[in-house]
C-alpha cells in the first residue's frame, strides 16, 4: 500500500499539478514543487514548500489569492473552489456559527478590503471565529498597501502549510 507522499512523488507531473495547486494556487510556486520531486519525507517536502515560497513574489502571492473564497462565502466555497471546497469549508468552519449581524460586518469588510488593497481579504482561518476574522479584518484595514501583501503572502504560507499536512492525511 502506498502512502499519500509515495503517491505525490509517483503520479503524473499533470496530477501532480493538480494536488499541490489544491495547496497553493502559484503556478510559479507549483512548478518549484514540481521540480524539486521526488521528497524524501514530510519534512523534505514542508522545506521545499517554504523555500519556494520564499521564492515567489507579488504578483505569486496575489496568483495564489485567487484561490481562495472570499471568507465566509459559502455559495462561492461550493461553486468556484471546489476542488478545495471540503479544505476551504474546514478551515473556514469558524463562520458556520457566526450570528447575522457578524456575517453582514465580515461580507461589508470584505468588499472594503478588496477595493482597498485590490485582492481578497486572506487569512488562516483554522481555528478562528468569525467575530476574530472579523477583528483581524478590521486592524489590517490600517496597513499600507504594501505591508498588507506581505502580511497576506505570510497567511498564504500558513494555509500552503495545513494544506500540505492534509494532502498527506489523505
Amino acid at each position: 500500500m502506498t502512502t499519500p507522499l509515495e503517491r505525490l512523488n509517483t503520479v503524473t507531473t499533470e496530477e501532480a499539478t493538480q494536488a499541490l495547486t489544491r495547496c497553493c494556487g502559484s503556478t510559479k510556486w507549483v512548478q518549484r514543487m514540481l521540480a524539486v520531486r521526488p521528497f524524501r519525507d514530510a519534512e523534505h517536502l514542508y522545506a521545499e514548500a517554504v523555500d519556494a515560497w520564499a521564492r515567489t513574489g507579488p504578483e505569486d502571492w496575489k496568483e495564489a489569492f485567487t484561490h481562495h473564497p472570499r471568507i465566509g462565502d459559502v455559495s462561492k466555497l461550493r461553486e468556484k473552489f471546489a476542488s478545495t471546497a471540503q479544505w476551504s469549508s474546514q478551515e473556514q468552519k469558524g463562520v458556520a456559527g457566526a450570528d447575522e449581524g457578524v456575517l453582514q460586518a465580515l461580507a461589508q469588510g470584505n468588499r472594503d478590503y478588496e477595493s482597498r488593497y485590490g485582492f481578497i481579504f486572506l487569512v488562516c482561518a483554522t481555528g478562528k471565529s468569525a467575530r476574530e476574522m472579523l477583528e483581524l479584518l478590521q486592524d489590517r484595514m490600517h496597513h499600507t498597501p504594501d505591508e498588507e501583501l506581505k502580511i497576506a503572502a505570510g497567511e498564504q504560507a500558513k494555509i500552503t502549510r495545513i494544506r500540505l499536512e492534509k494532502l498527506l492525511a489523505s
